[in-house]
């Protein structure tokens, strides 16, 4: 089947006014070409890399097949010095391995101790900071983390969400970024954040029926080029050759909105996590009764969500 995608819009040269006061209203991705990254786009090479980055020992994701899957934990972890992480995600087979000789490699970096630091690419890498500009689109005081990101070429990550804005920005190499509107996520068969459609190009439409219904959003980036991803837009992507990325997460909504322990930008807003848990208890509570009732109140409550909680008007 041929997947019909919405191209994300390309622009170039847009200032911060422009950005914030125009474009980020609107709540849609958007690549933002041209933007001053400093020389990074330049100086990463595997030899600088491997060279300035040091030996540091990052805990990465390695996987034997193209396509990881984080529910079913299709990966390992393991460690590696960074500057052999670089040389090893740089090549297509490989004379040192864990678990086959043409195994694959993702480095997510994390902070110092990832249970109460976040990721920060100006701490964790600082001789590498001063190579890197960030956008300045939105105010310092909400910036949450900026994350070093490394593939394998043709790995594919699944497809997630965030609970923060952020830029994606591609410093070395080429990736292809398939996303799906928040209210799409009835279509995407969601465990937690993620979603269980691990093939998006040949999705297995005999178990996943309504995927098909899902309206795609698609992007090729090249080095320099910056994907703003509002928060809650699904993302799946793909690295179409060895490539060297960098997440910029910031705070959208007021600081209390998020879960304090939340050192990856990933846990739903405290409301929306104690909402899930009244209406764990309030179906727990419908359990007590005849199917026959708890199939009727049970509707009646989906229908009061959405005269009360969401808009039907879907795009």
């Amino acid at each position: 089947m041929a997947w019909q995608s919405v191209p994300v819009p390309r622009l170039e040269g847009v200032s911060q006014e422009q950005f914030v006061q125009h474009l980020y209203p609107q709540r849609k991705p958007l690549v933002l070409e041209g933007i001053d990254l400093g020389a990074c786009t330049s100086k990463w090479t595997v030899d600088y890399l491997s060279q300035v980055g040091g030996r540091k020992e990052v805990k990465i994701h390695v996987t034997a097949v193209a396509q990881m899957d984080f529910i079913s934990k299709n990966f390992v972890y393991r460690t590696l010095p960074f500057d052999k992480l670089v040389q090893r995600a740089a090549e297509e087979k490989h004379e040192e391995f864990f678990i086959s000789e043409d195994e694959k490699y993702y480095l997510r970096s994390l902070g110092e101790d990832p249970r109460k630091d976040v990721a920060d690419i100006r701490k964790q890498f600082p001789l590498l900071e001063g190579d890197i500009k960030f956008p300045k689109f939105f105010k310092e005081e909400q910036f949450f983390s900026s994350v070093f990101r490394i593939s394998s070429p043709g790995l594919q990550l699944w497809t997630h969400y965030d609970v923060m804005d952020n830029f994606l920005i591609q410093v070395t190499g080429k990736k292809r970024v398939v996303l799906f509107s928040p209210r799409d996520a009835q279509y995407l068969y969601l465990s937690g954040t993620k979603s269980e459609v691990l093939d998006i190009d040949n999705p297995d439409l005999t178990k996943y029926p309504l995927f098909s219904k899902a309206r795609r959003y698609e992007c090729s980036l090249k080095a320099g080029d910056v994907l703003f991803i509002p928060a809650l837009w699904f993302h799946n992507v793909i690295s179409e050759e060895f490539g060297v990325g960098v997440n910029i997460f910031w705070k959208h909504l007021p600081s209390e909105c998020y879960d304090k322990t939340d050192t990856y930008g990933n846990k739903d807003p405290t409301a929306a996590s104690r909402a899930a848990q009244i209406l764990d208890r309030a179906l727990k509570t419908l359990a007590e009764l005849p199917e026959e009732y708890r199939d009727f109140y049970a509707r009646r409550m989906v229908l009061h969500i959405q005269e009360k909680a969401y808009s039907r008007n879907f795009e």
